[in-house]
């Protein structure tokens, strides 16, 4: 069996206080793989700095040139997690024959990489890692996200519960991915969508090694709201809904308060108050703002601006000095 190049994505914004760590522990794994001949030594891990504004890439780059396994891609400014992962595989794919995607906070497991590669191996072209257990969360959090992804799957996304972007992608499942030019890419709930043979690896998630996270609870709401209008109408078709409801309620308290004031049940100003625009007026800001959101999308798409901006890649810079030394020799 062909020995594959593994390329280790791993996003990072603002990451000087665990790059260090997160570099010994990738590279401990890099090493243990290619020693036990399960991966190439060509083999690679790539920071893909988004735009941080502490020393993030000042390590990378001190990395590239003291650890054989570093690489480095600069975004021109943060273009946030997800742009920073599909720059990411977008890069690694011309380079790999397998991508695992990793946060830079070591809270995932970096061992599990060991069974992605076994997966890998035995034919799997698309491996998730996945939380057996949400211990290390608050009670809100645990409770969210289990309803989140009851609500996913109530509108028909396929996600795969208690997974977030730890994985391993097989270049022929990237060759597919890059086919997905939206710019609204939710990558947990496009993967699913590429098909191919799947497996699971299961590991326990460790608290953040250091820095502060990267995803608090607005994030998180928006993450999630960005998640579900990018993958269903079913938004929409509640406000739909919703709104014929409304126009049914609307008729039977009508009548109900024509009925008032014909028999003067009611004080001056009642009957209109009990018609105005409070609840009627909200319900149509809440399904107007519903739709802006998808008008917004619909705006994003159509200019089909680039999803990120590269200012610096190690690996082609790599790559012109491999040609300019075969041209010399």
């Amino acid at each position: 069996m062909n020995v594959p190049v593994l390329t280790i994505v791993v996003p990072c914004y603002n990451e000087e206080e665990t790059l260090e760590e997160t570099t010994k522990e990738l590279t401990r794994v890099m090493e243990n793989l290619v020693s036990n001949k399960k991966i190439s030594s060509e083999s690679s891990i790539l920071y893909v700095d988004d735009g941080s504004s502490d020393r993030t890439w000042e390590i990378v780059e001190e990395k590239i040139v003291s650890n054989i396994y570093v690489q480095g891609l600069k975004l021109s400014r943060n273009f946030g997690h997800q742009g920073a992962l599909i720059a990411g595989l977008e890069t690694a794919k011309d380079f790999s024959d397998c991508v695992v995607t990793i946060d830079a906070d070591l809270q995932d497991d970096v061992d599990a990489i060991y069974q992605f590669i076994d997966k890998y191996q035995e034919g799997y072209e698309i491996v998730y890692g996945v939380r057996d257990k949400r211990d290390t969360d608050t009670a809100f959090k645990r409770n969210t996200a289990l309803w989140f992804y009851k609500l996913m799957e109530k509108l028909g996304v396929k996600l795969v519960p208690n997974h977030a972007d730890y994985r391993l992608m097989s270049k022929r499942a990237l060759d597919e991915f890059v086919k997905y030019q939206e710019e609204n890419l939710f990558l947990r709930g496009i993967v699913p969508l590429l098909g191919f043979k799947t497996s699971k690896v299961f590991y326990n998630r460790k608290e953040r090694f250091a820095g502060e996270s990267k995803y608090p609870l607005k994030k998180m709401i928006a993450f999630a709201f960005d998640g579900i209008t990018s993958f269903s109408v079913a938004p929409i078709r509640f406000v739909s809904f919703l709104g014929f409801l409304l126009v049914l309620i609307g008729i039977l308290i009508a009548i109900y308060t024509l009925f008032a004031k014909l028999f003067s049940f009611t004080t001056s100003g009642w009957t209109s108050l009990m018609l105005s625009i409070w609840i009627v007026g909200g319900m149509q800001l809440l399904a107007i703002g519903i739709i802006g959101e998808y008008i917004g999308k619909i705006f994003k798409e159509t200019k089909r601006r680039p999803r990120y901006t590269i200012e610096q890649n190690s690996f082609l810079e790599k790559r012109k000095g491999q040609i300019i030394d075969f041209i010399k020799k």
